[in-house]
């Protein structure tokens, strides 16, 4: 009988185990449910980015803002070591100004702008063919409207909570986002 109840406690006790890491998951912010390819070809997940501190934004190879390369890549030096990252998504739906392939993108952001931050495949950022992370960003959050332009900033705190968005014209080094980062930078 004690070998039944034993038997018993067990099961009940990894059954319980189970139930709370699937809760866990499901409590995990949106976010963190996205796999995407990066210009490599390889998947990754956003929820290798729990406990960070992420910016991200959409780019493209021959946009006015384009420049924006070089501060994004000062601004994750700055602080990669602190727990923030720059994650990049290309994406062609602001005057065909990201026609390339992922190979031309990555040759692009190293060659012109030393880019080591981390970038993803092609994808659309608005219209009929929205990748559904952008969907989400611009549907699901408090930030509810299209992408206006490339260059659009979004950061997300440790928690994979969705708290600011700077347009195309605000320089990523800009006062007003170190200052943000510096913030969710000290938040446990």
């Amino acid at each position: 009988m004690n070998k039944l109840i034993s038997i018993t406690f067990i099961a009940l006790f990894a059954i319980g185990t189970l139930l709370a890491q699937e809760l866990k998951k499901k409590m995990d912010a949106p976010i963190y449910g996205f796999t995407m390819k990066t210009l490599e070809g390889k998947d990754k997940s956003l929820g290798d980015y729990k406990g960070t501190v992420v910016m991200v934004v959409n780019t493209a190879s021959f946009c006015g803002y384009t420049p924006q390369y070089k501060d994004l890549e000062a601004l994750y030096k700055q602080y990669k070591d602190k727990g923030f990252v720059v994650i990049g998504f290309p994406a062609n739906n602001f005057g065909k100004q990201e026609p390339g392939n992922d190979g031309d993108i990555a040759t692009f952001c190293e060659r012109n702008y030393g880019v080591t931050f981390p970038m993803f495949s092609k994808i659309s950022v608005k219209g009929n063919d929205i990748h559904p992370l952008y969907k989400y960003l611009t549907t699901e959050t408090q930030f509810k409207e299209e992408i206006g332009w490339n260059f659009t900033k979004f950061l997300v705190d440790k928690n994979g909570n969705v708290v600011a968005k700077y347009a195309s014209k605000v320089k990523p080094g800009e006062k007003d986002v170190t200052a943000k980062i510096d913030e969710l930078l000290a938040q446990h």
